[in-house]
């Protein structure tokens, strides 16, 4: 099957429980006890110099952007870390997405990294074997396998309840030796632990930390431990809900989601940036912007250098709207390429051109839509606010979202 784009996902239920992710396990007990602290791996690169991007499984198929797209643009030399999403959680165990996707697609000349067709008694085919080319060209970068995301996070829970078993699993798919040296470690986006997204978790606040202290102890540190987690700072919110400050020692970094703040799941509005990096008088909701996001994380202790700066590479917009400023009323998601509601910047960037900023990012009014989205001026601006702020580096969701010559991803410091 086709994973669905994550924040194509996310506005379908956002209205039920909203924005942002983690990960799962522990041995033969049937219970979620916490695994013997093991030193998190030394950092790959220097804390905030980190770019990460992810690569989404079923783009092949009607985005048609291929490993050859991230050469081409010029991302692949700006890129440190890819996270490849995503594979399955399911049975309490690491599973595969789409292995067509993944290794059995034929690549012709023409779509290949390196300009090779694949052959029918090839071993290896798919994505994997054109991020393995694409690595050849580029020894530095590295390749982590993201698990779930907004549709397969609801396996978490079962995989919460035995975590050595969960990561022996993990650890046994990410090091198959049909793809030897493809990925340098494992990301884990669970949304959300103890809290709702697509499904509701309940397995309780010490989960997510028994989960990861069990990856570390798997992968040990000679590979890559990383989490996507939530956004959402308010109090009694999904930071709240789940041991993140004590999952920390267990990361080499963790990747707050910060975006989706605000979207057309609200269909009558107000409008509102969906990746503000400030508040804003009349922002809709307190906390609900990437400064309170961060403030909470590192108020909780976890150091600003495990903690990465996260960027959409799309907008979300509203139609039916007569205000151009922030806070107008709407009759509905404006049209999208794939989905209602959203749409990638690089189509969006000449569809409704910005018009405004507000809170450190972008806004477009045109005709009776209205949407906001980053832009490299404003991912400008939050970048001065990373290295002030002293974080790790940044990631974004996804690569396909940017235009052909990597114009956002040339904006990211």
């Amino acid at each position: 099957m086709q994973t669905p784009h994550r924040p194509r996902l996310r506005a379908v239920l956002a209205a039920a429980c909203t924005t942002v992710l983690g990960a799962a396990l522990l041995a033969g007990t049937g219970t979620a006890t916490a695994a013997a602290p093991v030193a998190p791996a030394a950092p790959q690169v220097q804390a905030g110099s980190k770019v990460v991007g992810y690569f989404t499984e079923w783009g092949t198929y009607d985005r048609k952007y291929f490993a050859k797209n991230v050469e081409t643009s010029g991302s692949a030399a700006k890129l440190t870390h890819i996270n490849y999403a995503f594979g399955n959680v399911t049975g309490g165990s690491c599973a595969m997405g789409d292995s067509y996707a993944a290794t059995d697609r034929a690549y012709t000349a023409d779509e290949s990294v390196d300009g090779v067709a694949d052959t029918w008694d090839q071993p290896l085919r798919g994505n994997f074997n054109q991020l393995l080319k694409l690595k050849k060209k580029h020894p530095g970068l590295k390749i982590l396998w993201s698990f779930g995301g907004w549709t397969w996070s609801g396996g978490f829970g079962e995989a919460a309840k035995n975590p050595a078993a969960f990561a022996q699993s993990c650890y046994d798919l990410v090091n198959n030796s049909k793809w030897a040296g493809l990925f340098d470690g494992i990301d884990i986006d669970w949304e959300y632990p103890n809290a709702c997204g697509n499904s509701c978790d309940t397995s309780g606040r010490d989960a997510f930390r028994n989960v990861m202290a069990a990856l570390r102890s798997k992968f040990g540190s000679g590979k890559l431990v990383t989490a996507a987690i939530t956004a959402d700072a308010s109090s009694g919110g999904k930071i709240d809900a789940a041991d993140y400050a004590g999952a920390a020692q267990y990361v080499d970094w963790y990747n707050p989601m910060t975006y989706d703040y605000f979207g057309a799941w609200d269909a009558s509005g107000p409008t509102a940036p969906h990746s503000p990096l400030t508040s804003y008088s009349g922002i809709p909701k307190a906390d609900f912007d990437t400064s309170a996001t961060i403030a909470k994380l590192k108020g909780l202790g976890i150091p600003a250098s495990k903690l990465l700066l996260g960027i959409g590479f799309y907008g979300r917009g509203w139609t039916g709207v007569t205000q151009a400023a922030p806070g107008g009323t709407a009759t509905g998601p404006a049209a999208g390429t794939y989905e209602q509601g959203i749409d990638d910047y690089k189509v969006l960037k000449t569809k409704c051109p910005a018009t405004g900023t507000v809170g450190g990012t972008a806004y477009a009014k045109c005709g009776s839509d209205w949407w906001s989205y980053d832009t490299p001026a404003t991912i400008a601006t939050k970048m001065t606010y990373k290295n002030q702020q002293g974080l790790g580096g940044t990631f974004f969701w996804e690569l396909s979202g940017d235009t052909t010559n990597g114009e956002l991803i040339k904006a990211i410091d």
